[in-house]
């Protein structure tokens, strides 16, 4: 999951980025709306966190611009205004869900995940591709019962394929989705990500479409079935 956060708090931008990147989340924070309206028209984020005290305009306004404009990133707002009507506000400008300060990580992650699996439509945490299930709120992945480890890297260029079934998506736009705009990125490491994925997960995980991109493969047939402990 690729989070856009905007929040102008340096240390706690620094605690929400690092505590989501341990759960294996890329996290790009900006401290203004502006800085937020410009990423947003070059990345591709999954989710995005709004702070709403910020210190260019009140982050309502930039959402109610944002869902003006149909932009339809799920929001989730987190700001110390605990009031109902401060809830109700943020609803009613287009947030998807509204958490209010202090917080717990966990329920922050939970939500997240929430969010995302609603924009896709899933009514089930786990992602099921014929013989693999994945799990993006344990980050756990398994093909025919076996659980596969695999690192934060391959779990986030997993997810995207995932939530992206049907859909070919350029090496820029895979390489958004499991890299911030502050991380390092050697010229072939979405390569080698895409090698270990098929080298783990079957050869046929991550199909090449030739001069556009990559796309999800073709699931391989679940036999026999899935044990109950995941149904």
């Amino acid at each position: 999951m690729h989070i856009l956060l905007v929040e102008d708090d340096p240390l706690i931008a620094s605690g929400i980025a690092a505590g989501l990147a341990a759960q294996g989340m890329t996290v790009d924070p900006v401290g203004t709306a502006a800085h937020a309206e410009a990423m947003l028209g070059t990345i591709a984020f999954d989710v995005m966190i709004l702070d709403l005290g910020l210190p260019d305009e009140d982050g309502l306004l930039l959402l109610r611009r944002l869902r003006a404009r149909e932009v339809t990133i799920p929001v989730l707002v987190l700001t110390a205004r605990d009031a109902v009507s401060d809830r109700v506000a943020g609803l009613q400008a287009g947030a998807d869900d509204y958490l209010v300060k202090p917080f717990d990580l966990r329920e922050l992650s939970a939500r997240l995940h929430a969010m995302l699996r609603r924009a896709s439509g899933r009514s089930s945490n786990l992602i099921r591709h014929g013989v693999l299930v994945y799990d993006p709120d344990a980050a756990l992945a398994w093909v025919n019962d076996t659980p596969v480890e695999l690192s934060r890297r391959e779990r986030a260029l997993l997810s995207t394929l995932l939530l992206n079934k049907g859909r070919v998506l350029t090496a820029g736009q895979l390489k958004d989705s499991i890299y911030g705009m502050s991380d390092e990125l050697e010229s072939n490491a979405l390569n080698v990500h895409i090698h270990h994925l098929r080298r783990k997960l079957g050869n046929d995980i991550v199909e090449t479409v030739r001069g556009l991109g990559y796309r999800l493969g073709a699931a391989a047939p679940v036999d026999p079935p899935l044990s109950g402990s995941r149904q």
